[in-house]
């Protein structure tokens, strides 16, 4: 059988944070951080802390959907430990905190199957907010759980979730045992990858999964992917390809997907060297009319503001890095907010009647340590800062706490990650203010 994460990776990761996989001694380690190395907290808009000690608790990626339409009840995850990467014998519980009974936390399941940036993909699931998804591990495969608010029950799906579409109908899947080996963070431990050996292998890819009846179809394979030309005329079939990072439209008729190889990789070792390559694809639900839309090899965070246009930060042919906006299927491309905006973060837009602006964050300043989360509002270009929030030098890496900042359903409340106070909490921004004044 294949090995799984790189067992020296995991010992080496947790000794150079000694101590913090402790919830006691890593909230101290925290604090410390804090109040040494980092600047000031620092907030412009009101802002409190939702989730409690003794435990961690977290959201993950900033483009699920974290809030239920009332915006009362927030989605987290929770966890005993920090600083380091997790196992596939590491346990979370997901639920929700109900912002309207004193933040009490209510467990709806667990999860075997996830990381520290995107969680186990834990959202909301259609727009009325009677139901909850995320993935987990059950013997030899990853699922899909979805947690029913009307009865309680809990239905289970046999391939595990990246992203949804917004009627909450169709989901589509991907294989996180090769991203666990290619990409760490962002797959899953616990199970081996059977096509570990195959550089494009022809039976994994992403899958269009019915979430309704959990019937699902191969609709894009590596073999498929590999067979298309990058910028240097090259298919690079000799590199090792996944996917990762996808992100279904408005309306539920295209998806985006990022296409990444490596050019070394050790299948026994479980071990790369260098960087990846990265180009973004887009195609209809059903794989068909495969279009590239960022052919530069440098694509990074990106968003659909509508059914047509994606903003993201990459690099275009003869252009700087910044955020641009592209156009499905069409060479049109536009820069945005590169004076305001100059470095990578994780972009969203806000719902109507604030779809001009645009909702962001940096990385740890490397001055002061803090990431700054701010709005930018396009037709004005101007820039908002909501807050500095310190960052501590022990979260870094693999297991390093983005603040990933997700708005509710109407736009007037963001909430975001942060290690700044009780170690790794979610803290809950008010900007209703800025908006109507802006």
């Amino acid at each position: 059988m294949y090995s799984t994460r790189r067992t020296f990776h995991r010992l080496l990761s947790t000794s150079l944070v000694a101590g913090t996989n402790l919830p006691s001694v890593g909230r101290a380690c925290a604090a410390a951080f804090a109040e040494n190395s980092t600047g000031p907290l620092e907030t412009f808009v009101p802002t409190r802390q939702i989730t409690k000690g003794p435990h961690h608790h977290w959201f993950g990626y900033y483009d699920k959907r974290e809030f239920d339409p009332t915006g009362r009840l927030i989605l987290a995850n929770q966890v005993k430990f920090e600083g380091r990467a997790p196992t596939g014998e590491d346990s979370i519980s997901v639920g929700y905190v109900d912002t309207q009974r004193g933040g009490q936390w209510y467990e709806v399941g667990k999860s075997r199957s996830w990381g520290w940036q995107q969680g186990c993909m834990l959202q909301w699931l259609g727009p009325n907010g009677d139901r909850i998804l995320w993935n987990d591990r059950e013997g030899d495969q990853f699922v899909c759980r979805i947690f029913s608010m009307k009865d309680r029950s809990i239905q289970t799906l046999p391939r595990p979730i990246y992203t949804v579409s917004r009627d909450g109908r169709i989901g589509l899947s991907v294989d996180f045992r090769r991203i666990d080996n290619l990409r760490p963070g962002y797959g899953y431990d616990g199970l081996a990858d059977p096509n570990v050996n195959e550089r494009a292998p022809e039976d994994s890819g992403i899958w269009r999964v019915d979430l309704e009846t959990g019937e699902s179809k191969l609709i894009l394979s590596l073999a498929d992917v590999v067979e298309l030309p990058w910028p240097d005329g090259k298919k690079h079939a000799e590199a090792w390809h996944y996917f990762n990072h996808l992100l279904i439209n408005p309306s539920g008729d295209r998806f985006i997907v990022l296409h990444r190889y490596r050019p070394k990789f050790d299948p026994k070792s479980l071990q790369f060297e260098g960087g990846f390559v990265t180009r973004m694809l887009t195609a209809n639900l059903d794989g068909s009319d495969r279009y590239i839309l960022d052919p530069s090899g440098y694509t990074s965070h990106f968003i659909w503001k509508n059914d047509h246009q994606v903003t993201m930060w990459t690099r275009p042919e003869g252009e700087r890095n910044g955020f641009y906006e592209f156009t499905d299927q069409s060479r049109e491309v536009i820069p945005v907010g590169h004076t305001q905006m100059p470095t990578n973060g994780h972009n969203t837009y806000l719902p109507k009647p604030y779809s001009d602006w645009i909702l962001n964050d940096t990385y740890p300043d490397r001055a002061t340590s803090r990431q700054t989360v701010y709005l930018y509002h396009v037709p004005s270009q101007r820039r908002f800062d909501l807050g500095h929030f310190p960052s501590p030098m022990a979260y870094r890496g693999e297991w390093r706490c983005d603040t990933h900042p997700r708005s509710n359903d109407d736009g007037t409340l963001v909430a975001i990650d942060s290690p700044h106070q009780d170690g790794r909490q979610v803290h809950l921004l008010e900007i209703k203010e800025i908006l109507d004044q802006a």
